[in-house]
């Protein structure tokens, strides 16, 4: 029932402990994010029922939708500010790489 919350708040446990930094941590939190979004589009879209089935009833769409999952009220928007904050640093060090990389 909890295996969606319990994957990523796993994933993000895992990514916290390994990189110290915290530029580290934001990537590898947007990765996740992008790769629950990747999966779950092409599971969708591929055309292969049984996949799409065994995906959706084991990985979650995104970050987001464990959050509205799992809380609401306030929680959920403190949550979610704090994913969009998150998603700021990662497009700021993703424009910051891009511009010195020129």
């Amino acid at each position: 029932m909890y295996l969606d919350a319990i994957i990523v708040v796993a994933l993000i446990i895992v990514a916290f402990c390994w990189f110290r930094r915290f530029s580290k941590f934001v990537y590898a939190f947007a990765i996740i994010d992008i790769f629950l979004r990747l999966l779950n589009y092409i599971a969708n879209n591929i055309g292969i029922k049984g996949f799409a089935k065994w995906v959706n009833g084991i990985f979650p769409n995104s970050i987001p939708a464990i959050i509205n999952n799992y809380t609401n009220g306030i929680v959920c928007t403190v949550l979610e500010w704090i994913y969009i904050g998150l998603m700021v640093f990662f497009l700021f060090y993703v424009i910051r790489a891009f511009i010195r990389k020129r």
